[in-house]
């Protein structure tokens, strides 16, 4: 069973097809039944109780039945349900809201108006004795909420929709300990034929099979590619044909592959019955080695940017992103992403299945029937571009680069072009981030310059570029230590460090040098 997130929203149909269905046990023939005289009904009349969520409620005017609709104070119901009330003594109208949903009616009116749909009632909101009172049932159930009437305790019991929706996820959570729990063997005898292989022209990853053929991944997987193909685990290889439709801060995709896949579907549910200690099954294809299966335990659960995350110790590694997380109970909980290369510890992290369930279901046919690959984030070529258009996609595509220790942050770009013909493209690196990380962050430096000079040279193959990532810094001392050139006075007895900390040149082969 799939839990239902929160949701307030009301139909303004809904409400119109609800309104003011008499409460049992509280019309004219009832009451006349109970007590043969006025008297008797009144004291009863005195007696009806209101509950809430199992609360009786503290009512500012004793709550009354007539005609077949119990009425109660306004304020006080409203409170009840988590609304607010406006009262707008002028024209005696009572305004509610809560969320999306408005109502408002007038004292005598017979109509209300819902959202600005006007609807019927079986009764107006009334004054007694300088007390506002309106129609319970009205409006409970415009707040979605549930009316009952309990005629052995004489009371009237609302369920709000909150009361009903937590009720129900904690029958779940009783019913999920009852659960056999899988071995690891068995999640993947059930699960390992859905999980693919993907390449793309730009690199290797994992996916899932989430339909017919749609496949679930994660976003920077499939962002940049032209072209992509998903590979089965008995060797078929599937086309892919684009992108459905795609969540960039939660790091996922779902992508449509030409033909039918012919592999069964896993379901996405919300993944809210994992806690931290309990046992995870990964399977990916870390370094291209397809459905490769690895087990830990959930090391943490947290949100970033509202995002929820799982870590895991679940060895993954490059390749792994866009695969599987199952917990011990043989449901998806999440979709493993990233981690630290260099940690003694396996710090392995995956997007909660919650955000591609939401993802899946705000998915349209129209999406998946258009599914095309998302515009490149860099150009097809910069041949005839000016030095200025080029400064500007370097400040917008390589201002910072996530390592494993932090963000790396990359200033002043410029790209000029020197009397040898060479294009060089210059910038200065976060100067605390290098010496406290520069040695231990190298290879990703290494890595992400590489990929910068890759895609200048796709889009410029017939020149000579050169990368200069320098470190900067001023002192109140001359400091010591440094090659000649790297110490500079700036009078005052101030003095400027300066020196390249990578250093790449390319056109038809590659030389770097990473200072570390």
């Amino acid at each position: 069973m799939k839990i239902k997130l929160y949701q307030t929203l009301l139909s303004p149909l809904l409400v119109a097809g609800l309104l003011l269905a008499p409460l049992p046990g509280l019309s004219d023939s009832s009451a006349a039944a109970a007590s043969a005289s006025s008297k008797a009904t009144a004291s009863k009349a005195q007696q009806l109780q209101v509950v809430v969520d199992g609360k009786k409620l503290s009512l500012s005017a004793a709550a009354y039945a007539e005609k077949g609709v119990t009425f109660v104070p306004m304020r006080d119901i409203f409170t009840a349900l988590s609304a607010s009330v406006t009262w707008e003594s002028k024209t005696q109208t009572i305004i509610g809201r809560k969320g999306n949903l408005s109502i408002s009616l007038k004292v005598g009116n017979k109509q209300a108006v819902i959202n600005g749909k006007t609807v019927k009632l079986d009764a107006p909101a009334v004054v007694r004795k300088g007390v506002t009172f309106v129609p319970v049932r009205f409006i409970s159930e415009a707040f979605s909420a549930a009316v009952k009437w309990d005629s052995v305790a004489n009371a009237v019991r609302i369920t709000s929709p909150e009361a009903a929706e937590e009720a129900e996820y904690n029958e779940w959570l009783e019913q999920q300990k009852n659960r056999p729990k899988l071995t690891s063997q068995q999640i993947v005898e059930k699960y390992d034929e859905s999980i693919v292989m993907i390449m793309t022209n730009r690199g290797q990853g994992s996916g899932v099979v989430i339909g017919d053929n749609l496949i679930l991944t994660n976003y920077h997987v499939i962002a940049d590619a032209a072209s992509a193909t998903a590979l089965s685990l008995d060797g078929e290889e599937l086309k892919i044909i684009g992108v459905a439709n795609y969540d960039e801060k939660a790091d996922l995709a779902i992508i449509k592959t030409e033909n039918m896949i012919g592999l069964p579907a896993i379901e996405l549910g919300y993944g809210l019955n994992t806690y931290k200690g309990n046992r995870v099954i990964a399977i990916g294809s870390p370094l291209g080695l397809q459905n490769t299966v690895s087990d830990g335990l959930v090391s943490s659960i947290f949100f970033e940017d509202d995002v929820r995350y799982i870590q895991t110790s679940a060895p993954i590694d490059h390749g792994s992103s866009g695969g599987a997380l199952f917990n011990e109970y043989g449901d998806l909980v999440a979709i493993t992403s990233s981690g630290y290369s260099d940690a003694s510890a396996d710090l392995n992290f995956a997007v909660s299945v919650i955000h591609a369930a939401n993802l899946q279901s705000e998915t349209t046919d129209e999406q998946i029937a258009d599914a095309k690959f998302l515009p490149p984030s860099l150009p097809e070529t910069l041949v005839g571009a000016s030095l200025t258009d080029i400064e500007k996609l370097l400040k917008d595509q390589y201002s910072s680069l996530s390592t494993n220790d932090g963000e790396a942050a990359f200033t002043k770009w410029e790209a000029k072009q020197d009397a040898p013909g060479w294009l060089v493209l210059t910038a200065d690196i976060d100067p605390l981030f290098y010496m406290y990380y520069g040695p231990k962050s190298a290879e990703e430096l290494r890595a992400w310059t590489i990929n910068l000079g890759y895609e200048f040279h796709r889009m410029l193959p017939d020149v000579k570029i050169q990368v200069v990532i320098s470190f900067q810094r001023d002192y109140g001392f001359e400091p010591r230590g440094f090659a000649a050139g790297e110490v500079a006075s700036l009078g005052s007895d101030k003095w400027r460090v300066r020196f390249p900390v990578i250093d790449m040149q390319l056109k038809d082969e590659l030389f770097i040098k990473v200072r570390d």
